[in-house]
């Protein structure tokens, strides 16, 4: 196989050097600032540490976005808001004394703010210093801070830090670094919101039953009735720029002016529906758009990868496939479109990580099933791993080589070349050799952050 033209001599020889480094991560010591940022904010403001990470993971997924706000207006690792209803950027700013503009950008100050908030919700609520040491008697002061519209709302997005708290965190940044939390079994003190209903058992939404029905204000969408005032014939989808129980909140907010019919989570693909279909749903940005489709938001961010799971896509195929029947859509890409597609959109999502092969499948039945393995051709030798990033095990050589599937971890990395997928495959030699991982960066045709076979065809998630 023949290199391509991209790589010169000068990148022969750095990935030379990129090879050895690679070979001696197993003893190396990695640098950790972000571990470290949560257990320095953790110790200064006596909240537990791993409970911070659960909470910024449920909010994030510890990605600070460079400093760019969320739908919601919601800044950094930890999801600080400034908006005309929320201000608890403001309110980090007046406890720790750090300047707003550090708040937004700098992880290490935005984690301190965000465990700055956190205690100062704890000590609202009386919890003293044996309290705060029992992550569980801390769930109060989390379903506060997530700014949540109801009570209803701020339940689901405490209970789904608690979760992520119980089943542990194992978070791959930008950066390369991984922040973990072990699982660990908490009793959670729901303390007031024992008494307020859990909206993962709420009643099913009215056009879809596998949906929990939220009402989104009615300040937010037109009352109608479709299709006899307008015709369906476009599935608009979104991602939401924030978390799926913030999202719930934001559309629950008069200020926010926006809405779409349904919210679809990452982690397990739990829907709710906020607007009825029969209703003009405020998503798309062009008015004509909006009277014809219905939207669906995902929870995510468009820049990372990690939040469009496999549970999301079946999901909101689901949905999609139902939505389509009902009114008699075509089952493809023409009417089945991205939020960027809509004419004159200026939102780019769902963006490039968005795996329209995968999702359309699963749309139209998962009639075409995915190859059990991925053929692809690697540029040079790449080393082989135990997990994305983890301790040295072999090579996997030169050439055409099959992969079984591809998940998000550390960057890898040489000039303006990189890749945060890893790809599942067997080794042509090390121990073991079995089901070990490689960086898709050694693929020979694809740009930085895909990972194709040598069809063109989306390798599935893992």
């Amino acid at each position: 196989m023949s290199m391509p033209h991209r790589l010169t001599v000068v990148l022969s020889a750095t990935l030379t050097i990129l090879l050895g480094a690679l070979g001696q991560s197993a003893s190396a010591a990695p640098t950790a600032p972000l571990a470290d940022a949560f257990a320095g904010a953790a110790t200064a403001y006596d909240v537990p540490r791993d409970l911070l990470v659960a909470l910024a993971y449920a909010e994030t997924h510890l990605d600070g976005h460079g400093g760019q706000p969320s739908a919601s207006g919601g800044y950094g690792v930890m999801h600080l808001v400034s908006n005309p209803t929320t201000h608890t950027l403001e309110r980090a700013a007046k406890i720790t004394g750090e300047p707003v503009t550090a708040l937004r950008k700098d992880d290490a100050a935005n984690i301190r703010g965000g465990a700055a908030v956190l205690r100062s919700y704890a000590d609202e609520l009386g919890l003293d210093a044996a309290a705060r040491k029992d992550a569980g008697r801390w769930y109060e002061a989390v379903a506060r801070y997530g700014n949540a519209s109801t009570a209803e709302v701020a339940r689901l997005y405490a209970d789904t830090v608690y979760d992520f708290l119980g089943r542990g965190v194992e978070a791959a940044v930008r950066s390369g670094e991984v922040v973990t939390v072990r699982p660990q079994a908490v009793q959670a003190d729901l303390g007031a919101y024992a008494r307020t209903l859990n909206l993962n058992a709420q009643a099913a939404g009215p056009d879809y039953p596998s949906a929990s029905w939220v009402a989104a204000n009615s300040g937010n969408y037109t009352a109608s009735s479709r299709p006899s005032s307008y015709a369906i014939d476009r599935v608009v989808i979104h991602v939401t720029q924030g978390s799926y129980a913030g999202t719930i909140s934001w559309f629950q907010n008069p200020s926010a002016q926006v809405s779409a019919h349904y919210v679809v989570r990452s982690s397990d693909g739990a829907v709710t529906q906020m607007v009825r279909e029969k209703d003009v749903a405020w998503h798309a940005g062009n008015w004509s758009y909006n009277t014809r489709s219905v939207g669906i938001e995902h929870e995510g961010f468009v820049s990372d990868a990690s939040w469009f799971t496999d549970a999301m896509y079946r999901a909101s195929a689901a949905l999609t496939r139902t939505i389509c029947d009902r009114y008699g859509i075509p089952k493809d890409r023409t009417h089945i479109i991205g939020h960027s597609q809509v004419p004159g959109a200026t939102h780019t999502d769902p963006g490039s990580y968005w795996n329209w092969t995968t999702y359309m499948r699963y749309v139209t039945g998962g009639s075409v099933p995915p190859p059990a393995k991925y053929w692809v051709d690697t540029h040079s030798a790449a080393p082989g791993y135990s997990s994305p990033g983890g301790t040295r095990t072999g090579t996997l050589n030169k050439g055409t080589n099959y992969v079984y599937c591809r998940t998000w971890g550390p960057n890898v990395q040489v000039g303006s070349d990189y890749n945060h997928w890893w790809l599942k495959t067997d080794l042509d030699s090390g121990s073991p050799w079995q089901n070990q991982w490689v960086s898709a960066y050694y693929l020979a045709r694809w740009g930085n952050d895909v990972a194709k076979d040598n069809s063109g065809n989306d390798i599935r998630n893992c």
